[in-house]
């Protein structure tokens, strides 16, 4: 890591540290379940990203660190060996040995093979945890109390954060220094050519084990995170969506990049915090989304950055700026008819709109409330307008393409010709 990205980090966590001098108490509680997720993603990233191994099951350990925690919690008050700060060490114990366990079995596998007994082992556990009452308590979970250690007594908000918020930057310094360390470098081998490791004579089953193991171990870590902050844990835990967003925010923030899966699972976290009170199609937005930068920009928000701050080195900032402004006109009207629709169709669509919906076909359909504006459904200018919005969306997207691939053109021609042109010549 040189000096800028560890300024970078630095004023990050100087920023994180003074959070809740500016946050309300909802947002707060956003910020905690933000940072848990983030520690997920990056936890994922060291399997998926790292070893090229893609798992569709990593809520499992997860789960099973966040039931490990509560248990511990209850069985141990908060007190002796393991007081209610270092509650995170038994999730993490948990998810370490049960992801070695699974591990073992599904590194026997590559490929999608490997992806299909990951997402079995989780849907085994899910489906058993209701079923095993004593272990899980049920539909109705576990609860438990924090307790109090260390002349804190974890009742506030505040204090939460500040715990939740020590343990990921621990978590995710150690994930990053367990990158920088012979057996991480290994890792990255599994991605590119394990073939390479097994001919070399490195145990390949044994790497894939041990990255495995360790991505499990602060899963669990998260869910006991998790515990801390709910002080409660169901089988829902286990529930395939966790899974599925953890893929979901490492691939939109970005698995080339160390801190790319924080930085996305922190942002769609709040996503689903600020836009779920507003629509019930947030779900269909994020997946949009998924989509969207699966096909544009598969570095992720990381990878987009990235490209940024080699454009703005390349070229000078009067030649981009163009580019730049009809890629934000594309992201507006594009977003805003994209926006319009759904939210329209979906409104009729709803049950309470059918039910108003008169029963001869003659008569009109009844106008439809959408932005403090009362919109005819059968009327052009209610569907000209979004279809206008998206057409101006996609010609700006189209112009910016265009500029950005001139840009690179002039860019490529610019550079000297390949030093063994002229030696060819002289020989002629």
């Amino acid at each position: 890591m040189n000096r800028t990205s560890l300024a970078y980090c630095l004023a990050g966590a100087a920023l994180l540290a003074v959070l809740p001098l500016l946050l309300t108490q909802g947002l707060l509680n956003a910020a905690i379940q933000m940072l848990i997720a983030a520690l997920f993603a990056s936890a994922y990233n060291l399997l998926c990203g790292q070893a090229g191994m893609l798992s569709f099951g990593h809520a499992a350990y997860f789960g099973v660190g966040a039931f490990a925690t509560v248990h511990a919690m209850n069985a141990l008050d908060g007190a002796g060996l393991l007081p209610t700060p270092l509650m995170p060490l038994a999730g993490a114990l948990a998810g370490l040995l049960f992801g070695a366990v699974a591990g073992w079995f599904a590194t026997q596998r590559t490929g999608t093979y490997f992806a299909m007994i990951t997402l079995a082992i989780a849907e085994l556990v899910h489906s058993l945890a209701p079923h095993l009452k004593g272990v899980f308590g049920g539909e109705a979970g576990i609860s438990t109390m924090r307790m109090p250690a260390w002349g804190f007594d974890f009742g506030s908000t505040i204090q939460v954060y500040y715990l939740t918020l020590a343990w990921v930057l621990a978590g995710m310094a150690l994930l990053y220094l367990y990158t920088r360390t012979p057996l991480g470098r290994l890792t990255v081998g599994l991605r590119e050519n394990s073939h390479r490791l097994r001919f070399l004579g490195y145990n390949v089953h044994g790497l894939g084990t041990s990255a495995f193991a360790v991505s499990a171990m602060f899963s669990g870590m998260a869910g006991g995170l998790q515990v801390l902050s709910n002080e409660s844990a169901n089988y829902v835990v286990f529930d395939a969506s966790l899974s599925a967003a953890a893929v979901l925010n490492t691939y939109i923030g970005g698995v080339q990049v160390f801190l790319g899966p924080a930085l996305g699972a922190a942002l769609m976290t709040f996503f689903g915090y600020a836009v779920s009170d507003l629509t019930r199609s947030w779900l269909l937005y994020q997946g949009i989304l998924f989509v969207l930068v699966m096909m544009y920009m598969p570095g992720g928000l990381a990878g987009l950055a990235a490209t940024t701050r080699r454009l703005r080195e390349q070229h000078r900032l009067a030649k981009l700026a163009p580019a730049c402004a009809q890629a934000l006109g594309c992201v507006a009207l594009a977003g805003a008819g994209l926006v319009f629709t759904i939210e329209l169709l979906q409104r009729l669509f709803s049950q309470e709109y059918r039910a108003r919906i008169p029963m001869d076909s003659a008569q009109a359909w009844p106008a439809v409330t959408l932005f403090e504006h009362m919109w005819l459904p059968g009327a052009a200018s209610t569907w000209a307008l979004p279809l206008a919005a998206l057409g101006a969306g996609a010609m700006l997207f189209v112009l910016c393409r265009r500029r950005l691939a001139r840009l690179a053109g002039r860019n490529t021609a610019s550079l000297p010709a390949h030093p063994t042109a002229g030696h060819t010549q002289e020989a002629a």
